[in-house]
């Protein structure tokens, strides 16, 4: 018995078209696709027929459904390309307004914390991982993405390909961490799972890397069989290593640039949760009542 696939709409076809020729990245992609069959499913009828006011019913809509302020603007900004890009019809998205999205303090983790949770890793694959992870601050995405060939160990660099925002860069390449690299390479090695210019951490075909859910169900284990109460995820990972850097006193724009952060006010947003540099601090009270 044969299937057939269901026909894509020419409209759909159009907006496709629209964002390969702008090279948005496929996550990119699925998400503004989302967003408009979310808002067509919403409507009733071919968001080509929208209005000004449907559109504004629709992000009522979406806060009445309690959607968070990150969901609530990604959906607008598959809409905002939908209606200006494809559309050609800017004016229609003029009542839809994004949100501003409340900035809450990262967790992060003290050093003893971050090397019980290593430790604690199921097996020496995801134990590299982590420590790759916390010692360059390599987003997950960025981490599975690595290959054999992006170590330079002359140069002690990691080279990072289309990191986000689709931007190269490199990241910090310690002697601790290249020796983790290399037992790990050999143990993979031994194993047949790393092939020559292969992923630096390969899924289950070697073929294939290691997915970043994997990744996190990885840590969210570790974190539990280490008894951190705190919550973890591989982006914990990133902040303690941006604050445990400022805590050593590495200036903030060295902080920004290996972290890949476009602006450095991103990256000021650590220097609220260096405690070491807070208790360093003498408050104006003890001045008051000297011992």
């Amino acid at each position: 018995m044969s299937t057939t696939t269901p026909a894509i709409s020419p409209l759909r076809q159009r907006m496709i078209d629209d964002m390969r020729l702008r090279k948005l990245a496929d996550k990119t992609q699925s998400h503004y696709l989302r967003a408009v069959r979310q808002f067509s499913l919403f409507l009733g009828h071919s968001p080509d027929r929208a209005t000004i006011e449907d559109l504004r019913r629709y992000q009522l809509h979406l806060v009445d459904q309690g959607i968070s302020a990150i969901s609530l603007n990604a959906a607008i900004a598959g809409l905002k390309f939908f209606f200006d890009v494809t559309l050609d019809h800017p004016q229609l998205m003029r009542k839809m307004q994004s949100v501003r999205i409340p900035r809450t303090l990262p967790v992060v983790l003290s050093r003893e914390e971050v090397a019980r949770l290593i430790e604690a890793a199921g097996n020496i694959k995801y134990q590299t991982a982590l420590s790759l992870a916390y010692g360059t601050g390599l987003r997950a995405g960025e981490v599975v993405a690595l290959k054999v060939g992006d170590i330079d160990s002359q140069r002690m660099t990691l080279r990072v390909e289309r990191g986000k925002g689709q931007k190269d860069r490199y990241a910090m390449l310690s002697p601790v961490l290249l020796e983790r690299l290399r037992v790990w390479w050999r143990v993979a090695r031994a194993q047949g799972k790393m092939l020559d210019g292969g992923w630096l951490f390969p899924g289950m075909n070697p073929i294939d890397s290691l997915s970043t859910r994997q990744l996190n169900r990885a840590i969210h284990a570790a974190a539990e069989a280490a008894h951190i109460d705190k919550r973890v995820s591989m982006h914990t990972l990133r902040h303690s290593f941006a604050t445990h850097l400022l805590e050593q006193k590495v200036d903030i724009r060295i902080i920004q640039v290996l972290l890949g952060h476009k602006k450095l006010d991103t990256t000021a947003l650590y220097a609220q949760v260096a405690t070491e540099i807070l208790h360093q601090v003498v408050s104006p009270l003890e001045r008051l009542y000297p011992a």
